[in-house]
């Protein structure tokens, strides 16, 4: 299921974030002016594949112990991007094969290649919507509308690597209670979110990069990211650098540094 807002059309005169990420990935789908603007932030940046990597294995981790530890089945995850397998579902559903997940961006590009995203269990469910997190009240009510998630039950909340493109002019805490005040007790929010704390010149000339290709971002210290779980249950190890969140493997001396990664991300339980 598919739903899209009135009067979106591709816009290829700009770059999107989406997109650029596509490219950090080695993906396929984005446009001149998007590899245009993701070799500037690279050249800023030499590590933005590295971190664009470690986001995605970040959320499988977390998904990965939200439903294994904390029972989720249901996830909303905002910001989505073009889809790179595995995508969230394909995590969840293989932990729990009921697992039902809601995709939402808003790029219509995400839109042309939904139907990766629809590739469900028999058991599950999942759906995309075409939505902005700036307008929280419109993007929930879409979500509603597909049926797709059960809003007396649990639902983790997904705001991986979108948070650095709001902007505090558009409110971000304020958008991020008004979108978990929609959940229920016992949901959970997952965010990872770029921080300049480990080399702020570096992470000053992304920005630029970004603000000049309009794509309007903001990296913020730990303590913001911080405030963005403020009132929930935070699972160990609290708010760290992605690499070092609940890491798959053994930490040997060979992961990145933290610098080269310069994410930060947690997991709190709503009470």
């Amino acid at each position: 299921m598919t739903t899209r807002q009135a009067g979106r059309d591709l816009d290829t005169s700009r770059a999107h974030s989406a997109r650029m990420y596509d490219y950090y990935l080695g993906g396929k789908d984005h446009f001149e002016v998007d590899k245009v603007a993701a070799l500037l932030a690279v050249e800023a940046n030499p590590s933005l594949p590295v971190v664009a990597r470690e986001n995605r294995a970040f959320m499988h981790r977390a998904a990965r112990v939200l439903a294994q530890e904390h029972g989720i089945r249901q996830w909303l995850d905002i910001g989505t991007g073009i889809p790179t397998e595995p995508n969230l579902h394909q995590i969840a559903q293989s932990l729990a094969p009921e697992a039902r997940v809601v995709y939402a961006d808003n790029d219509p590009l995400v839109l042309k290649y939904a139907e990766r995203l629809m590739r469900s269990t028999t058991q599950g469910r999942t759906a995309y919507v075409e939505g902005d997190i700036t307008d929280p009240d419109t993007l929930m009510s879409a979500v509603r509308d597909t049926g797709v998630l059960d809003f007396t039950q649990p639902v983790a909340l997904s705001l991986n690597a979108i948070l650095h493109f709001v902007i505090d002019a558009q409110e971000p805490y304020a958008i991020v209670r008004r979108l978990l005040d929609s959940l229920p007790v016992g949901s959970a929010l997952a965010i990872n979110h770029c921080t300049p704390d480990y080399d702020p010149e570096t992470w000053n000339k992304v920005v630029e990069v970004y603000n000049s290709a309009g794509t309007p971002a903001q990296v913020r210290s730990h303590s913001e990211v911080s405030r963005f779980f403020d009132g929930l249950d935070l699972l160990a190890p609290g708010v760290s650098v992605c690499h070092r969140w609940r890491p798959a493997g053994p930490t040997d001396g060979t992961e990145p540094k933290d610098a080269e990664i310069s994410l930060l991300a947690g997991v709190g339980i709503k009470r």
